[in-house]
């Protein structure tokens, strides 16, 4: 039995992709020694996997030189923790129309991104008092924590934020204020950017999101308050990229909105465990979503 460490890493890439289910055929062989989810679509692909840091490597060093992706993963950025829990149960590549859909047609997010800032940019921006702050995440994710100033749009879907900017952006426009955002992962900043871009407003987002802030400041939280949900069995982690101790319940209880996520939480909670009895070292759920 490997008794390796676990760890979790997170990446995207917007990039063109003619032969989508070709890239796919080609990433299920290049993970067979990991766990987790990995998106494909022509507008490139968006992954969470786990596994040992060798077969992680290993797979991100195939992702760069393995001919048949014509080099276009080169130097994509991962955002990489550790793990106690292990944050999924099988691994999963799919086929999609899009690796992130915004609820609006047509977003070419492929070279239309916001500007990019530097976590140290970001601690002083935060006190800027020409910018407005959007947290670009769900409600709960919010309220399990946030950077200080920031703006929770309340909403319950990522396809519910154009409606939420739509709302503001002339309030904002009218105060003279600049737009700037953060997620997780970077991933639905980018391709809200790319929307926005679209429509002629510049976007400042946090380089790598929450998850590259933890790494790259160790006083991360100075600026945060909380812990930071994450969309696998660990459920959320601190500002050190620790696991901490919240639960599922924790998370969605209390909220009619998100009952749906709890109840999906609890199910694949119970496949989890049944696995288990069966096959102790078969590893982790699918994430949630």
């Amino acid at each position: 039995m490997d008794t390796a460490p676990v760890f979790h890493d997170a990446f995207y890439q917007f990039v063109s992709i003619a032969d989508v289910d070709g890239t796919a055929a080609t990433l299920r062989e290049l993970t067979t020694a990991l766990t987790g989810v990995l998106l494909v679509a022509s507008e490139g692909i968006n992954g969470t996997l786990a596994g040992t840091v060798a077969a992680l490597d290993a797979f991100h060093g195939a992702l760069a030189h393995d001919p048949r992706l014509d080099g276009r993963f080169r130097g994509i950025a991962v955002k990489r923790s550790p793990c106690v829990t292990p944050p999924f149960q099988r691994m999963k590549v799919h086929s999609r129309p899009e690796i992130l859909p915004l609820g609006v047609d047509g977003v070419n997010a492929v070279g239309h991104t916001g500007l990019q800032v530097s976590p140290a940019q970001w601690r002083a921006l935060l006190d800027d008092p020409n910018f407005v702050v959007i947290d670009n995440r769900n409600h709960f994710e919010v309220r399990l924590g946030r950077f200080r100033n920031a703006v929770d749009p309340q909403v319950h879907n990522f396809r519910d934020f154009p409606a939420y900017i739509e709302a503001q952006l002339p309030i904002w426009q009218a105060e003279g204020k600049q737009v700037a955002m953060y997620c997780t992962g970077g991933i639905r900043c980018e391709k809200t950017s790319a929307w926005l871009h679209e429509r002629g407003v510049p976007v400042l987002q946090l380089a790598g999101g929450i998850l590259n802030y933890f790494a790259q400041m160790s006083d991360a939280e100075r600026d945060w308050s909380g812990e930071c949900f994450v969309f696998d069995n660990r459920i959320a982690l601190d500002t050190q990229l620790r696991e901490t101790g919240t639960t599922a319940e924790q998370v969605y209880a209390g909220d009619p909105n998100e009952a749906w996520r709890l109840r999906r939480a609890q199910q694949l909670a119970r496949a989890a465990r049944r696995d288990e009895d069966e096959a102790p070292a078969s590893g982790a759920r699918p994430p949630l979503t």
